[in-house]
């Protein structure tokens, strides 16, 4: 769904919520090849029987990519991502966890590099089907103002 929305339309405090995705197996295996993480902390079912969590977990870097993507189901033509700040891999996620998003509207500041625009802030908290938080992190959103600030 492409839908225009200028840095005026954001507020502070509004909430969305994505569906729940649940971790596959094939998911690891995807991420594996594509990235060439291997670690037995992925791979390795057997090793990680002998390991603290005694089975395999999914890379931190699968569960940000598929929280990224669970999150643009919406196309804004007037904003784009600006990138991502602290990012942290709360807890682990397994094979068969079913993971939701939620994107809170965080702050809304001005861009360093464009009175044109502006920076709005979301923070993204990934949980488990147990309400766990897995991961959080800020999604720095750079978007065009109707009007030019200053």
């Amino acid at each position: 769904m492409i839908q225009s929305r200028f840095f005026e339309d954001y507020e502070v405090g509004s909430v969305r919520n994505t569906l729940g995705r649940t971790i596959t197996e094939a998911d690891l295996v995807i991420h594996a090849g594509q990235t060439g993480d291997f670690y037995p902390h992925h791979m390795d079912a057997e090793w990680c029987k002998t390991q603290p969590f005694g089975r395999r977990i999914a890379h931190g870097t699968l569960i940000f990519s598929v929280a990224v993507g669970m999150t643009a189901g919406e196309v804004n033509p007037e904003a784009f991502s600006y990138g991502y700040d602290r990012l942290r891999f709360i807890k682990p996620v397994f094979i068969g966890d079913t993971i939701r998003v939620r994107v809170s509207v965080k702050e809304k500041r001005e861009s360093p590099k464009s009175p044109s625009h502006g920076i709005v802030v979301e923070l993204c908290e990934v949980f488990n089907q147990n309400d766990e938080t897995v991961l959080a992190c800020e999604h720095l959103l750079m978007t065009k103002r109707r009007s030019p600030a200053g």
